[in-house]
Formats: structure tokens, sequence, C-alpha cells
């Protein structure tokens, strides 16, 4: 059996980790070097870095802290935000990011995937999609949940496995930041059509969502979260020894 992942994600604005709820209302919450490095000490599985207004302000990814993100850390590290060209890929790659994920410059340039996904391994893309019920169909939204881009998500994942997509991270922003557990319909969904790894996000508010997400859908590779870590509601350590006590495999 796949052993699951826990992966806590630091949204970073401006330098500073934030958190909202449905992409809207940013609070500010901590550094991303010291909440990283806290992580990476505290049994998280991988860390997700994403540079959340990148794309919607059309600039390029912050490296700086980045860099010094991956310096402090001791686990696989995946980065997004604002990543347009090869280019980009290799900028974060050279920062010390393991996996680089692509969301809004994909939708925009599809063959960005592939072209990646041949230079660095299917390994190192990731395929992340922000994906919202519209009219009764999960539908595609970019630029960090502000944009309807009228595409099928089911559609467009199983096009971006296709071009080379190593993994795929679902974030539902019907349940993005309400903590009322994760949009397990959608997920299923995706689960099966996808012959690669399914991260979950959004929606996480206790330890017993993750039971019930790995229970209710054993083909999920991982869980990702962000408030629930960033405020201590619940400690990764604790969230393990419970996933074990109900038999689901973890590190």
């Amino acid at each position: 059996m796949i052993t699951k992942r826990i992966i806590p994600c630091l949204d970073v604005k401006n330098g500073r980790v934030v958190k909202g709820v449905n992409f809207q209302g940013l609070a500010d919450v901590s550094s991303p070097v010291e909440l990283g490095k806290y992580y990476s000490d505290n049994g998280a599985d991988e860390l997700v870095f994403y540079d959340i207004t990148a794309s919607a302000e059309g600039r390029r990814l912050f490296t700086d802290i980045l860099t010094e993100v991956a310096r402090t850390i001791f686990i696989p590290l995946t980065v997004g935000g604002g990543i347009n060209t090869v280019d980009d890929f290799d900028r974060v790659l050279k920062c010390g990011a393991d996996k680089v994920s692509v969301n809004s410059g994909a939708i925009r340039n599809p063959s960005l995937i592939a072209e990646a996904a041949k230079k660095y391994g299917d390994q190192c893309v990731v395929l992340s999609v922000d994906a919202k019920r519209v009219d009764g169909h999960y539908c595609v939204f970019a630029k960090g949940g502000r944009e309807n881009t009228g595409m099928d998500a089911l559609e467009w994942i199983k096009k971006g496995i296709s071009l080379g997509a190593g993994e795929i991270v679902l974030n539902s922003i019907d349940t993005d930041g309400v903590k009322k557990g994760f949009d397990l319909e959608m997920l299923q969904a995706v689960c099966d059509i996808s012959p690669v790894p399914v991260i979950a996000s959004g929606g996480a508010g206790c330890i017993e969502d993750f039971v019930q997400l790995f229970e209710t859908i054993p083909t999920v590779d991982a869980g990702l979260a962000a408030s629930i870590f960033h405020f201590g509601e619940v400690k990764i350590a604790d969230l393990k020894a419970e996933l074990k006590r109900n038999n689901i495999n973890v590190r």
C-alpha cells in the first residue's frame, strides 16, 4: 500500500505567508523561512511554496525568499506561482525546488507542460488545478482563482497528464479555507481518471478530515493543508499517529 503524504502549503504574498477563505480575505501568518523549517523539522513529508499573486500581477516568482526556504528544509519542495516558461522552471529549480507547479502559465500555453517534462522529467512537473462548481460542472479557474477559464476541469487534467504532468494538485475553491472537510466528490472524479498521483487540497479542518479523505478515497496520494497547520490547530505528529491508528500507511 502506498504511503500517504502530509503536505503543508505556504501561500506567500509580499514575502509573507498568508491565508484566506475561498481564495479571498488574505491574513498575514508568518515568515515562510521560519514556517518551512518548522514543518521540515516536525514530520511534514513535503512542502509546497506558492507565490500566490505572481500570475495575477504578471511578474516572476520571488526567488530570494525561495532560496532561503530551500536552504533551511530537508524535505522535497514544490514551488509554483508565475511559472510561464521553461526558463522559469530552470530558475526555480536552481533555487532548490524539487518539483515545479504550473497553473495559469500552463492554461495559457499547454505545451509548457510537455516542454518541461521533456527537459526535466514528468516527476518534476506538477499540474495545479483550481476548480469550482459552475452550473453542475467542475470548471478550471486561473490567476489564483480569480478568472473562470470556462474549461472543464476533468478534461484539462486528462490533457495535462497526456502532455507529461507527473502529479496533480486539486484545489477545490468551494472548500478552500472553509475547514469543513476535503471535496471528496471532486477528488473522487479526478482520481477515477488520473494514472498519476493526486494531492487533495482545500477544506481540511481537523484530523478526522484526513482520516475520512484516505478511507473514502484510497487512491488519493496526499493531503495538503495550510491554516490548520499554520495556526497550530493540528500538529503533523498527532495527525500521523491518528492515521496509523486507523491503519492508514504514513511515514
